[in-house]
């Protein structure tokens, strides 16, 4: 597997300049998201599906990021995508499908 951007931890535990850090991560893991790298795209889903690294737990961006990533060719996406869509509505999954569809559309994940 290739570089991992997002290491998780738990955040309760983490001083706040660790903080600092796990959000210039996440800043990282977007624009190599924006360069189309399926790493980052999938560390985006994990960060989203669960809480950390500054972002709120959000299942609509974590579906999104993970299709995403599955699309890009990332072997475990499309396994994590069906398990955050299973704790989803049909319309949550629909939103999230609409977002990921933005994305690309907007060029900036490029292939």
């Amino acid at each position: 597997m290739g570089k991992a951007w997002i290491k998780l931890v738990d955040e309760a535990e983490t001083p706040a300049a660790e903080h600092d850090a796990a959000d210039l991560i996440v800043a990282t893991c977007l624009a190599a998201a924006a360069n189309g790298d399926s790493n980052a795209l999938f560390d985006l889903g994990v960060a989203y599906s669960t809480g950390s690294h500054g972002v709120g737990c959000d299942m609509i961006e974590a579906h999104k990021w993970f299709n995403l990533a599955a699309v890009g060719g990332h072997e475990e996406a499309a396994q994590c995508r069906a398990d955050v869509a299973d704790e989803m509505t049909a319309r949550e999954i629909a939103e999230a499908q609409r977002r990921a569809r933005e994305w690309l559309r907007s060029g900036r994940a490029a292939a």
